[in-house]
């Protein structure tokens, strides 16, 4: 992760802020990868199981190459990345090797993968992912990063949790 303001990163000072802003950036990344998945037939096609996703050899595409279940090839599509906020990086949550996805030794996926030259889509992840839940959960843990500034440097002493509509409030 880079930080646009080293100085800050280094001090305990904007904690919470960087925290933020990390949680921020990684909700982005799993928002666009989804997005743009969207725009592919492979999360509708039952078939497809994994899709490398090759990010590095243009700067201006990027090549996906799907697999199924037993590793071999079952589609390509290219997704074009006009503006920067269109690259897929690398998202741990939907990552193969993050999401413990068994991959078929010496299958095409796995000569893919032993390129080094982008990284795999575990589809069935990603067909699980939730968008509404994942911001709902960003923004709590955004609040909550903010939180830490605020009672450090005083503007808050107390808060409530909850929806204010009921007896079981929790106070902090």
């Amino acid at each position: 992760m880079t930080h646009p303001h080293p100085e800050a990163s280094d001090s305990d000072e904007f904690k919470g802020f960087n925290e933020a802003q990390r949680l921020m950036w990684c909700h982005e990344a799993r928002a666009r990868v989804y997005e743009r998945f969207m725009q592919t037939g492979f999360i509708d096609d039952a078939n497809v199981a994994a899709v490398h996703v090759d990010n590095t050899s243009r700067a201006d595409r990027v090549f996906l190459v799907a697999f199924d279940m037993a590793g071999q090839q079952v589609g390509v599509d290219t997704l074009y990345t006009d503006e920067p906020s269109q690259v897929l990086d690398i998202t741990p949550e939907f990552d193969h090797d993050y999401t413990g996805m068994d991959v078929v030794p010496d299958s095409q996926l796995g000569q893919a993968i032993s390129r080094e030259n982008g990284w795999v889509v575990n589809l069935k992840v990603l067909r699980e992912y939730e968008p509404s839940a994942d911001r709902r959960a960003t923004q709590r843990a955004v609040f909550l990063a903010h939180l830490q500034d605020m009672m450090k440097n005083g503007d808050v002493r107390g808060f409530l949790f909850g929806r204010g509509d009921s007896d079981d409030t929790d106070t902090a």
